[in-house]
């Protein structure tokens, strides 16, 4: 889908429906953040135009949409590796090598930090703090499963099983 267009399909539209129910008629923009989440599971991503289409649907300004996808890195503004690795770097992760196991996938994948593989398996990024300080260095596969201890080795079974997964779908 290009970033460019976005067309509400009826079945998206009765998705938002639902997640805005769920609030008073005068708060339905806050369900602004389950609309991008179904956005992003439709699309793969949040494109600017869909931005536009959740803010005309829950009647606010598209500025007020794009400020929650930029603050959350749950939404992802372009199209992502089939596995999203999310390496937190933050203080406490970063002083119990948070920094290298970010390092060790990237050049175990060979991509920079914040790059997708060429073959579309793998992005990598770094995170802020996943709140599992004590278990660092940590990650988030997909925004959904959280990863603890990640030593070079755990890194890269993690990367073969992921691979593996991916190879049976």
């Amino acid at each position: 889908m290009s970033t460019d267009t976005y067309h509400l399909s009826e079945a998206t539209a009765a998705r938002f429906a639902r997640e805005v129910a769920k609030y008073p008629a005068d708060q339905k923009q806050s369900a602004v953040m389950a609309c991008l989440a179904i956005v992003q599971q439709e699309i793969g991503f949040v494109s600017r135009a869909s931005e536009d289409a959740i803010a005309d649907y829950l009647g606010m300004p598209a500025i007020a949409v794009y400020e929650v996808t930029t603050f959350y890195n749950m939404y992802n503004q372009r199209k992502l590796g089939k596995f999203k690795l999310n390496v937190c770097t933050n203080l406490p992760c970063l002083l119990r090598d948070g920094q290298s196991a970010l390092n060790h996938l990237c050049s175990k994948l060979g991509v920079e930090e914040g790059g997708t593989t060429a073959d579309g398996l793998f992005t990598v990024q770094k995170s802020e703090c996943l709140g599992a300080c004590a278990d660092s260095p940590v990650m988030l596969v997909n925004d959904r499963q959280m990863c603890s201890f990640m030593s070079p080795q755990r890194l890269d079974e993690l990367v073969d099983t992921l691979r593996a997964h991916a190879a049976k779908n």
